[in-house]
C-alpha cells in the first residue's frame, strides 16, 4: 500500500466517524517553545490549553513534522528521521478512552478491501500506563487483546505532558510484531525492534505542575473536559504494509537513495558506511524540500541553521560518495515527484524551492574549499611538530565554522596519514550541545508563565478589536497586572499590563508595530507604551500610570496615537505595493521573509536566489510611485481562505490562517492577507523611496524604504547635500559626477607619491639598522623597535632591505612597529642564516607571547602581530635568547 495512501485512508476513516479533516499546518507555526512543528498535535494546542474555544468537536490531520535533536544521528540507525507524517484523531471534550480504542482498532484490523490497513489482530500489543486499569480494560473489551499482550509501563514510558505545567495524561502505545526474525519474545517492554510502535493514543485527562523531566512533577488534578490527542507515524505504517525492512525502503524514500547510487556508482546495502551516507541523503533531501517549501531559507541562526546543517549534510555525504558535483537539485526533483502528490505546494513552488537549494550547495562547496585550506594548515602545522594527532579544537572548529562533519575530518587526516583527537573534539560538541540545551530550556520556560493570561481569557474572553474602524472607544478594565502578577489597583508611576475588554490599539503582529496613546478614566491618566497579544486573541496593554489610580472594572478610553497610527499604516500599504513589485520583477520565488511597519519607514524581506540588481530596484521603486497616482481604494474583506486564494492573494510563509481570512485589495495590482491597518487610498502614501538594500543570509535580500512626510525629508536633505557638494566644488549639479572623479584621481596620484616618500624615508634607515647589528654566537641580529607611523607592507619592505644589507653574514633581523596600542612585527634570515638552521617562522613563537600576538611564515620571512606594545623590549630580548642558543 503506497504511503499516501495510507494517509488517504487514516483521513477518511475519521471524515466517516465525524471528524473534521484539518490540512497540515506550516512546520514554521508562532510558537515561541518550538523550532518546527514536532506533533500532530501542535496546531491544535490553544484548543488543548484552552486559550479559545475549538471550531469542531473533533478534527483529523496528518501533519507534516520536523525533529532535529538528533541529527547526528540520522543514518547511523534505521530509527532517526528528522522529516516524518503524523496522522492524527482529536477530540475536544467530546468521545474519550473507548472512542479512541475503538476508532484506532477498527481501522488498523479492518480487511484491506473495506478501508482498512488489514494488520494481523493476532500480531497487535497495546501498552498503558501502569495506573491506568481503565485503558488495559478498554483494550480487552473493545480489541479482545488478552492480558498477556497488554503491558504496563510507567510515566517515562507512556505519561504523556508538553513539558510545563498546563493539560497532560496517561497514553496508551500500539505495537506490531514483526516476528522472531527481528528480535526477543516479550513485547514491547523486552524488544522495540521486534514490537515497532505505529500509534500513540493520548488521554489528556489530568493537569500538571511544575517540575522537571518526564516525571518530576505533581498532578494537581482532572481536566474540566478531557480531551483525545492520537499520533500514527505513517512511514512506520508503510514500512510494515509494504513489506520492507525500515522507513528508508518505503515509496516515498527509496526513490532518493536510487537516485544518489546512479550518481556516486555504490550500491545501498553493500557497506554499512555508505549506508550511513545514502540515509542521510534521503532523510535530509525531504526535510530540506518541506522547509524550503515552508518558507525556510539557509542561514546562521534558528531554523535557517538548522536548514543549512541538513542541505550540507547531503553534500558533504555525497562527497564520501566520492560525488564531487552539484546534486541538491537533482534531489529536489525526485523528492518532489515523491512527495508532491500529497503537497502540491512542492511542485508549484519548485523553481523557487530547487533555486535556494542551488544556491546553497554552490556557496557550501565554496565553504569546503576554504575549509580543506584551513585542514591542510591544520595538517602540516601537526606533522611539521613531529605529531600526528589533529587537536581535538581544530577539528571542532571545521564542524562549527566550515560544517566538516567528523567523518569528513576523520577520512582527510587518514589520507594526510593522521588520527584526530575524537575525545576532545566530542567534549568540545557536548559543550555546546549543553549551551544549546540550555538555552531551549530558557526559551521554554517562558511558556509556563502564560497561565495568568490563560485565566483573564478564559475569565472575560477575547479582546473585541475595534482598531479598523476606531481609533478611541470605551471599556473596561478586566485585567491588571504589574510584574506578572494579578493586582486590583495601580497608582502613578506604576509600569503595568492591562487588559480591556475592547480596544482600539493594535497589537504588534504581521510586521506591524504595536500602537500607542492614551487610556483616559475617572482621575486616572496611562500611556500606553506597547500592546502585545501574549495568548490568542487577549490584547495586552504595557502602561505607565501618569496620574490617580487604576483599578479593576473602571471604564476608561483609549484613544489611540492617530498621527502614529497613520504613519505606520502607510508603511504597511508600502510594503504590500514593493512586495507585488518585486513580485513583478523577480516572480514567486521572491517571496515575503519578513517586514517591519513602522511610522514613516518600512523593512521588506525576500527570497532571492539570485543577485539583486540595484537597477531592477530602481525600476521597483519607480512602479510603486508610478501606481500610486491611479490613488486607489484601499479595501479589506473577510472569506474564506480557498475563496482568497482563488482570488489570487497572496499568503505569507508560517503564517497560520483559520477558515476565514482577511484580504487587503489595492486593485489588481495588490491582493493579500492580511490582518493589519492601512490607508483608505494608495494615493495617501504620497512617495515611497527606497533607501537601502542588502543581503542578509544565503538566499534573503533586505530592502528598506521611507514613507510619505520621511520620504520627502529624506530628498529634500539629499538635494541639500548635493547642492552644497556642487558648491564647494564650484560646478553645476549635472557635472558633479565627472568633478568628483577627477577630484578623488588626484588625491589617489598624491597619496601614492606620498607613499613612496615615505617608503622612501623608510629604507634610508636600513643602512644604519645593518650597522647596529649584534653578533649573537656568530649571527649578526638586527632587533630593533622602529617609529610609529609605517605600515605593515613598509615595515616588510624596510626587513628585506636590511637583510640584503647584512650581505652574506648569517643574519636575522627582527622589526617591531607600535601604532595605536598594537605592533606589527617582521622576521626575516639571510640564507647563511638558514643554512644554519634559523628560520624566521620557527623563531616567532619564541617572543610572539610577550606582545600578546602570534604570527608565522615561511623561513625566509615571517610577520605578525599583537595587542602589547609594552612587550617589546621583553620580545627582543628573548628573540636574542632564542638565536643563542641556536
Amino acid at each position: 500500500m503506497e504511503t499516501h495512501e495510507i494517509a488517504s485512508r487514516f483521513l477518511r476513516h475519521f471524515e466517516q466517524h465525524g471528524h473534521t479533516k484539518v490540512p497540515s499546518a506550516s512546520l514554521i507555526l508562532d510558537d515561541p517553545n518550538l523550532l518546527f512543528v514536532n506533533a500532530g498535535m501542535v496546531q491544535f494546542k490553544p484548543y488543548f490549553l484552552g486559550e479559545v474555544p475549538p471550531p469542531y468537536p473533533r478534527a483529523t490531520s496528518v501533519q507534516k513534522c520536523v525533529r532535529t535533536g538528533d541529527i547526528d544521528e540520522v543514518g547511523k540507525t534505521t530509527r532517526h528521521n528528522t522529516f516524518f507524517q503524523m496522522a492524527g484523531n482529536f477530540s475536544f471534550g467530546d468521545y474519550f478512552k473507548e472512542g479512541a480504542i475503538e476508532r484506532a482498532w477498527e481501522l488498523i484490523t479492518s480487511p484491506q478491501d473495506q478501508g482498512g490497513f488489514g494488520f494481523d489482530p493476532e500480531r497487535i500489543w497495546a501498552t498503558v500506563y501502569e495506573d491506568d486499569a481503565e485503558a488495559a480494560a478498554l483494550w480487552k473489551k473493545v480489541a479482545g487483546l488478552p492480558s498477556d499482550r497488554i503491558q504496563a509501563r510507567d510515566m517515562v514510558d507512556n505519561f504523556w505532558s508538553m513539558g510545563v505545567p498546563g493539560p497532560c495524561g496517561p497514553c496508551s502505545e500500539i505495537y506490531y510484531d514483526r516476528g522472531p526474525e527481528y528480535g526477543r519474545e516479550g513485547g514491547p517492554v523486552v524488544d522495540e525492534d521486534r514490537y515497532i510502535e505505529i500509534w500513540n493514543l493520548v488521554f489528556m485527562q489530568n493537569i500538571r505542575g511544575e517540575g522537571s523531566g518526564k516525571k518530576d512533577f505533581p498532578i494537581l488534578g482532572e481536566l474540566p473536559a478531557k480531551n483525545i490527542d492520537t499520533g500514527m507515524g505513517v512511514e512506520r505504517v508503510a514500512t510494515l504494509l509494504q513489506g520492507v525492512e525500515n522507513v528508508y525502503e518505503t515509496d516515498l524514500v527509496r526513490p532518493v537513495i536510487t537516485r544518489a547510487e546512479e550518481i556516486s556508482g555504490h550500491r545501498y546495502g553493500a557497506d554499512h558506511t555508505d549506508d550511513v551516507r545514502f540515509r542521510v541523503v534521503a532523510d535530509h533531501a525531504r526535510s530540506g524540500m518541506m522547509l524550503i517549501g515552508d518558507g525556510v531559507t539557509p542561514g546562521n541562526d534558528g531554523r535557517g541553521y538548522v536548514l543549512r546543517r541538513l542541505l550540507r549534510r547531503i553534500v558533504r555525504s555525497m562527497r564520501l560518495l566520492g560525488v564531487h558535483e552539484p546534486v541538491l537539485p537533482e534531489f529536489a526533483t525526485v523528492v518532489r515527484d515523491a512527495m508532491g502528490p500529497s503537497y502540491p505546494e512542492l511542485v508549484s513552488d519548485f523553481d523557487r524551492i530547487s533555486d535556494i537549494m542551488r544556491t546553497e550547495e554552490e556557496a557550501f562547496l565554496a565553504t569546503l574549499t576554504s575549509g580543506s585550506r584551513i585542514f591542510d594548515l591544520a595538517a602540516e602545522q601537526t606533522k611539521s611538530s613531529g605529531g600526528g594527532i589533529l587537536a581535538g579544537d581544530k577539528a571542532f572548529q571545521l564542524h562549527d565554522t566550515y560544517g566538516f562533519p567528523i567523518d569528513l575530518t576523520l577520512e582527510m587526516a587518514a589520507e594526510q596519514g593522521l588520527t584526530v583527537d575524537e575525545q576532545g573534539f566530542r567534549a568540545l560538541m557536548e559543550e555546546q550541545r549543553q549551551r544549546a540545551k540550555a538555552d531551549a530550556a530558557s526559551r521554554k520556560s517562558g511558556h509556563g508563565d502564560l497561565s495568568v493570561y490563560r485565566q483573564l481569557l478564559e475569565d472575560g474572553g477575547e479582546t473585541e478589536f475595534l482598531g479598523y474602524t476606531d481609533l478611541q472607544a470605551t471599556a473596561t478594565v478586566l485585567g491588571l497586572l504589574v510584574d506578572g502578577a494579578p493586582v486590583r489597583s495601580a497608582g502613578a508611576g506604576t509600569k503595568a499590563e492591562v487588559v480591556l475588554n475592547r480596544t482600539p490599539f493594535y497589537a504588534e503582529s504581521g510586521g506591524q508595530v504595536a500602537d500607542t496613546g492614551v487610556l483616559l478614566g475617572s482621575g486616572v491618566e496611562l500611556k500606553v507604551l506597547d500592546v502585545q497579544k501574549i495568548v490568542p486573541g487577549l490584547f495586552v496593554h504595557r502602561v505607565e500610570v501618569v496620574e490617580g489610580e487604576l483599578g479593576l472594572g473602571t471604564e476608561v478610553t483609549g484613544s489611540v496615537d492617530a498621527e502614529r497610527r497613520e504613519a505606520i499604516a502607510r508603511s504597511h500599504s508600502a510594503t504590500h505595493l514593493v512586495h507585488a513589485a518585486v513580485r513583478g520583477a523577480y516572480g514567486k520565488r521572491a517571496a515575503q521573509a519578513g517586514s517591519l511597519n513602522a511610522p514613516g519607514r518600512m523593512r521588506f524581506d525576500f527570497t532571492s536566489s539570485g543577485g539583486v540588481s540595484a537597477d531592477v530596484l530602481t525600476e521597483v521603486e519607480e512602479e510603486v510611485n508610478d501606481y500610486l497616482q491611479t490613488d486607489v481604494e484601499v479595501q479589506s474583506y473577510v472569506t474564506t481562505k480557498d475563496k482568497a486564494l482563488e482570488l489570487g492573494a497572496v499568503a505569507l510563509f508560517g503564517e497560520k490562517y483559520g477558515n476565514d481570512v482577511r484580504v487587503v485589495d489595492m486593485g489588481e495590482y495588490s491582493r493579500e492577507l492580511c490582518g493589519g491597518t492601512h490607508v483608505e487610498r494608495i494615493g495617501q502614501l504620497g512617495l515611497v523611496k527606497l533607501v537601502g538594500d542588502s543581503s542578509i543570509g544565503s538566499g534573503v535580500h533586505r530592502v528598506e524604504a521611507l514613507v510619505g512626510q520621511d520620504a520627502l525629508r529624506h530628498v529634500r536633505k539629499e538635494q541639500l547635500l548635493v547642492s552644497q557638494l556642487a558648491g564647494t566644488l564650484k560646478v553645476p549639479t549635472e557635472q558633479l559626477p565627472a568633478r568628483i572623479d577627477d577630484v578623488l584621481s588626484r588625491l589617489r596620484s598624491a597619496e601614492k607619491e606620498i607613499e613612496q616618500l615615505r617608503t622612501q624615508q623608510v629604507l634610508g634607515s636600513a643602512g644604519a639598522l645593518a650597522d647596529s647589528a649584534k653578533d649573537v654566537g656568530g649571527v649578526a641580529l638586527v632587533a630593533e623597535k622602529i617609529a610609529e607611523g609605517i605600515d605593515a607592507a613598509g615595515l616588510r619592505a624596510l626587513a628585506g632591505e636590511v637583510r640584503n644589507r647584512l650581505g652574506s653574514r648569517p643574519g636575522v633581523v627582527a622589526l617591531f612597529a607600535p601604532s595605536e596600542g598594537k605592533v606589527s612585527f617582521v622576521v626575516g634570515t639571510t640564507s647563511t642564516a638558514r643554512d644554519k638552521g634559523f628560520a624566521a617562522g620557527k623563531l616567532v613563537p619564541a617572543f610572539a607571547e610577550a606582545v600578546g600576538g602570534r604570527g608565522g611564515g615561511k623561513a625566509d620571512m615571517a610577520q605578525g602581530g599583537g595587542t602589547n606594545p609594552d612587550g617589546i623590549d621583553t620580545a627582543i630580548r628573548l628573540l636574542g635568547d632564542a638565536v643563542a642558543r641556536g
